[in-house]
């Protein structure tokens, strides 16, 4: 399912343009930054679903790019017949931030979607524009590219918000085999949110559009389906032809609804708005895997480029910045087995090479970040009323310091990258990096152990049978 919102720099205190959300799935997750690489000629990489999808498909092979990028991303273990790892999107070298979020394309299309449909799933996209997009155009079209020669693997319909300093596109890839695909441009006075993803209006016929792209077949085909009269003087609106219909749903009219009005503000809409925009329990609660804040902004190197970062869904954790330049995270973030698909039937053990956990005894040695935050979401949650608003404040009063500690730090770091020690840089990052995801990591434990003794005093009689949490907008 998922979340993601775009907020053009028009619209900012600090005028740049952010890229933030999270991924709703129930596996693990782990934190991950891919170094840059070079492949041979010739390389390829498996893309595509299992026949154990919902919607099955065939696993094929493409062509891997001779160079793939250095990036940020969260993985996670599990969706069904899709090969992990998987990702929702993150942040590159090149400043191409990536969101993914499901879209339902209309019920025709899921039921003509063939059963040995190849090509890349939404992961796959995900992460092939991470590896290969330098601006977020060339990530649009680089699915559209990939779509028309390898076809698209879908679990019922998807969209990414992919974004730069400069400009963000929804692109949204439906159902049905046939390669169909459309994008909008957002630009700077942009408040966008995708919870599904959705385009409206687009102009019929239109081909020279700068502000829309589109497969070559997205007009064709639904006059020939019937779903498009382009006599009845209606407008093409994607959502209605292509779309489930619902245009936006609930949750995202009120949030897009709360972002312009911050907007309106003298102040317009800092960092601290953004983190309640995808903090609030109105919308983020126990599905939410993590959470990603992208300041898009330019870097005079890429080490310098950084994303916010929480573990699990920011409703209980803080978000910590992690920067392009770090050599590693530490292993509490890294893969553990906890909630890792298929880590039941392995062992921390030699005897049995074939089921030999997928995790090392290094990593698995350590606190699981998400393990801690997880425990400390659900104790918020079974008092919420009480809880919930005392570690929002504690959140909000750490990011606030953390703020101000990331400029100095990104400062510093700059410093040393133009005085030719790019090793220094690298060193000072991964320790202001690291030292912070473990101090958010002991704080979560101190109050998940604080919050265990109030409620075990507070609710020994409480049912335990009950979910406990604030109510949700959809």
């Amino acid at each position: 399912m998922s979340y993601g919102i775009y907020i053009g720099k028009n619209h900012t205190a600090d005028g740049i343009a952010y890229l933030a959300g999270y991924g709703d799935e129930p596996s693990s997750h782990w934190l991950d930054v891919a170094e840059r690489k070079q492949h041979p000629e010739g390389t390829t990489i498996r893309v595509g679903v299992t026949g154990q999808a919902d919607m099955p498909g065939v696993i094929v092979e493409i062509p891997q790019a001779r160079e793939t990028a250095r990036h940020i991303r969260v993985n996670y273990s599990f969706f069904k017949g899709t090969p992990a790892p998987l990702t929702n999107g993150g942040l590159n070298e090149h400043g191409v931030a990536v969101r993914d979020i499901w879209s339902d394309s209309r019920p025709e299309l899921v039921s003509m979607t063939p059963r040995d449909q190849t090509g890349p799933n939404y992961s796959d996209l995900s992460r092939i524009v991470l590896e290969r997009a330098k601006t977020a155009g060339e990530g649009v079209k680089l699915i559209g590219d990939l779509i028309a020669r390898y076809g698209h693997t879908t679990y019922g319909g998807n969209s990414n918000i992919i974004a730069d300093a400069n400009e963000a596109w929804v692109i949204i890839q439906f159902a049905g085999g046939q390669g169909l695909w459309a994008a909008e441009r957002l630009g700077d006075n942009a408040i966008r949110a995708s919870r599904p993803g959705y385009i409206e209006e687009i102009p019929f016929g239109d081909q020279t559009s700068s502000d829309f792209r589109h497969s070559t077949n997205l007009f064709d085909f639904a006059i020939s389906q019937g779903w498009y009269d382009p006599n009845s003087g209606d407008k093409f609106n994607v959502n209605k032809v292509y779309g489930d219909g619902k245009g936006k749903w609930d949750g995202v009219s009120w949030i897009e609804g709360e972002l312009t009005a911050l907007s309106k503000r003298p102040q317009k809409i800092t960092v601290e708005d953004i983190i309640w925009a995808i903090r609030t329990e109105r919308l983020t609660g126990d599905t939410a895997g993590y959470g990603q804040i992208v300041p898009l902004a330019d870097a005079a190197h890429s080490q310098l480029r950084m994303l916010w970062h929480t573990q699990v869904g920011p409703v209980v954790a803080p978000f910590v910045p992690v920067f392009m330049g770090v050599r590693e995270v530490p292993p509490e973030f890294r893969m553990h087995r906890y909630l890792t698909d298929r880590e039941a039937e392995r062992f921390l053990d030699g005897r049995n090479l074939d089921k030999v956990s997928l995790v090392s005894q290094q990593v698995e040695a350590t606190r699981s970040a998400t393990y801690v935050f997880k425990r400390l979401l659900n104790l918020v949650f079974r008092d919420s009323e009480i809880f919930l608003p005392e570690v929002s404040a504690f959140l909000t009063a750490y990011e606030r310091r953390l703020f101000k500690a990331s400029v100095d730090v990104s400062e510093t770091a700059r410093i040393l990258l133009d005085a030719g020690e790019p090793a220094l840089a690298e060193r000072y990052l991964t320790y202001f990096t690291n030292t912070e995801l473990i101090k958010a990591l002991d704080g979560a434990e101190q109050l998940a152990c604080a919050l265990d003794v109030r409620n075990r005093a507070l609710h020994a009689t409480r049912t335990a049978d009950r979910l406990l949490g604030p109510e949700q907008i959809w």
